[in-house]
């Protein structure tokens, strides 16, 4: 089931920051992958580590689940890197989510960073992303 989960909580994501204009506008084009293409366009957006955490209890059921993005450009790029972060920020600011069977309670930045590739020609923001979801039919009760 986490499995799924993840896979769900990516897949919107990735049809979020896809769907923005301005964010595409910014990458040159839709460069939004799964993993690293071996020969890219820079700069682009990769989807990461995800993991699962159930918090069902006796009488709640739910997951938490963390997502975390990378965005990559060549050297001297760190303030399109922070730019591009400032975008994918606003298109998932507290944005809903549909996760199949489950409803996000909420979806949360829980931190960026940009650094200097080791490298030494490219830099590499990290975005950081925590959903919190319960079952459809518990969210609407």
């Amino acid at each position: 089931m986490a499995a799924v989960q993840n896979q769900t909580l990516r897949r919107s994501i990735h049809q979020a920051l896809a769907g923005s204009p301005d964010l595409t506008a910014l990458l040159g084009g839709l460069r939004i992958h799964d993993e690293a293409p071996p020969v890219a366009n820079f700069p682009f957006i990769t989807l990461g580590q995800s993991v699962s955490r159930d918090w069902t209890t006796g009488i709640e059921n739910g997951a938490e689940q963390s997502l975390t993005l990378h965005v990559w450009s060549p050297f001297g790029g760190k303030k399109r890197v922070q730019d591009v972060i400032e975008a994918i920020r606003a298109v998932l600011s507290d944005r809903p989510l549909m996760l199949a069977d489950r409803q996000p309670v909420n979806l949360r930045h829980e931190f960026s960073e940009v650094r200097l590739d080791p490298d030494g020609d490219s830099f590499h923001g990290i975005i950081r992303y925590r959903a919190i979801s319960a079952p459809a039919q518990a969210v609407a009760a």
